[in-house]
């Protein structure tokens, strides 16, 4: 690999003796990362069934090395959303915010994922995860690696970090701000950013960094934390970053990141994490812990979740501002014309959505959804369902109604109503379990239907296998893959065309 000069030159000022080893350290191969689902399994159970030998990477209890040659992302395990493939040195940034269980987290620069999985899994169902990505495109690999891991309590969002800072005004707990960068910390992992750093250097990424943290700093509550990573070494873009940071907002503190074997300090001797190829088997990373002082108040109206304060959920009413905005992505294709009614509450009003009683009422009245349900070992939250032109949700246990977004998914998306029939979704299957589902067929995984089932191809029952008509969950060693349909000696395969295996 042939490095730049200019980016040469800059890492001997900055590493000094370290220069030589750092430099030698791009001839080595980089490392497989693989992060485990906490959402799905434990370290305990995944040691036992992994299939290829892995080590524990040291920074983050869910991460582990995985073997050289090995294609994780290429096993039937991955479709089971068990692990998630990432850098070892990336897992770094979700391990030092810690989100904890009923908090509000955000992921502000969320695409594609590996961060945000996370996040959403240590929340472990409860509170609510923002995840943002302001290309509307990236955001859907983001949302479909949320789905196969499993997280209901999730809003995925594709806008503006300005736009998201004038409704979340002081509410999250934790934030996440995993900036774009000049990648520098990616040189020997992904080559050709090598010439896009030729092309545009770190001094391109700092306003948009300082703009980014400055509209997130907005959001972030009296007390709450916000990890500031990126994947480059460059001093302007990390250190330089946070001291503007820290000038621009005087209620923000550093908060010391105690470092662990072979992470390094930041420069002038900030408690930061720097991470450098020579000294950790990973690539490059840079993470700082802020904290906003608790002195001060969080702005009316946003206590609780709720705009009464009582943490309540609530979708805009019919002529509201914001009508029409939830759901997936809504942007308005009717040239700003009134969305159309569909649904039919039981006072006979029509609505352009249902919630609550009313959605259940409709529900139960226009398809088979509690025939569906009833096969379900735990029913569903029915004061936090939704339905929307027959598709059925179940929104975040906080969820406000002022909050005027595009959203791409609002909550879990339970499936949709077609011809008077349920049909469930590929999310909700994600978030079952072994047992969860009266009707379950479990395979192993080396049974070779299971690759089959994953190129979406029909199945065969075995003599024991034989199932009533109807929904089944199809899994793989007691992980959902899926569903399918019985129809007494087969299996008509519903796996998500999206996610087939390729």
């Amino acid at each position: 690999m042939r490095l730049p000069e200019d980016f040469l030159q800059r890492m001997r000022g900055l590493l000094g003796e370290e220069y030589d080893p750092w430099l030698e350290s791009y001839g080595q191969a980089p490392a497989t990362g693989i992060r485990i689902n906490p959402a799905k399994l434990d370290r305990e159970e995944w040691e036992r069934i992994c299939p290829w030998k892995v080590k524990r990477v040291p920074w983050n209890e869910n991460g582990y090395y995985g073997e050289q040659g090995s294609r994780p992302a290429k096993d039937v395990y991955y479709y089971g959303g068990l692990y998630y493939v990432q850098e070892p040195s990336a897992m770094a940034p979700a391990a030092i915010l810690k989100a904890e269980p009923g908090q509000r987290v955000l992921d502000l620069c969320a695409a594609p994922g590996g961060k945000s999985t996370e996040l959403g899994a240590r929340l472990s169902g409860r509170g609510l995860l923002v995840a943002n990505d302001i290309s509307a495109s990236r955001a859907k690999a983001l949302l479909k690696n949320l789905e196969m891991a499993g997280i209901g309590n999730v809003c995925v969002t594709a806008e503006e970090p300005e736009t998201l800072a004038k409704v979340f005004g002081e509410y999250f707990d934790k934030i996440l701000v995993d900036a774009p960068c000049s990648g520098e910390g990616m040189f020997r992992k992904e080559p050709e950013l090598v010439k896009s750093w030729t092309e545009r250097g770190p001094e391109c990424y700092v306003p948009l960094q300082r703009e980014i943290l400055r509209q997130a700093v907005r959001m972030l509550k009296p007390g709450g934390e916000l990890v500031y990573s990126t994947c480059t070494f460059s001093v302007e873009e990390n250190e330089g970053t946070v001291d503007w940071i820290l000038e621009q907002e005087p209620k923000l503190e550093l908060v010391p990141v105690q470092l662990w074997n072979g992470a390094s300090g930041g420069t002038d001797g900030k408690p930061v994490i720097r991470l450098f190829p020579h000294k950790v088997w990973g690539e490059g990373h840079f993470a700082a812990l802020l904290r906003k002082r608790a002195d001060g108040r969080r702005k009316a109206g946003m206590e609780g979740g709720g705009e009464d304060g009582t943490g309540r959920i609530g979708v805009p009413q019919e002529g509201e501002a914001g009508a029409g905005r939830i759901g997936a992505l809504e942007k308005r294709k009717d040239g700003g014309k009134k969305t159309r009614n569909w649904g039919e509450g039981p006072d006979g009003r029509k609505r352009q959505w249902l919630t609550g009683r009313e959605a259940v009422f409709w529900l139960e009245r226009e398809s088979d959804f509690s025939e569906w349900e009833k096969l379900l070992s735990e029913p569903l939250d029915r004061e936090r369902m939704m339905v929307q032109e027959g598709q059925v949700y179940v929104l975040p246990e906080v969820f406000d109604r002022n909050w005027h977004l595009r959203f791409l998914r609002t909550g879990l998306f339970v499936g949709s109503i077609k011809r008077g029939r349920f049909e469930p979704s590929q999310a909700m299957a994600m978030t079952l379990h072994e047992g969860a589902f009266a009707r379950t067929l479990s395979m192993k995984r080396e049974d070779d239907r299971v690759i089959r089932y994953l190129k979406g191809e029909s199945l065969v029952f075995k003599e024991h296998e034989q199932l009533p008509k109807g929904w089944v969950l199809v899994c793989v060693d007691r992980f959902p893959l899926g569903w399918a349909k019985s129809g007494g000696n087969g299996l008509k395969n519903k796996y998500y065309p999206g996610w087939r295996w390729q």
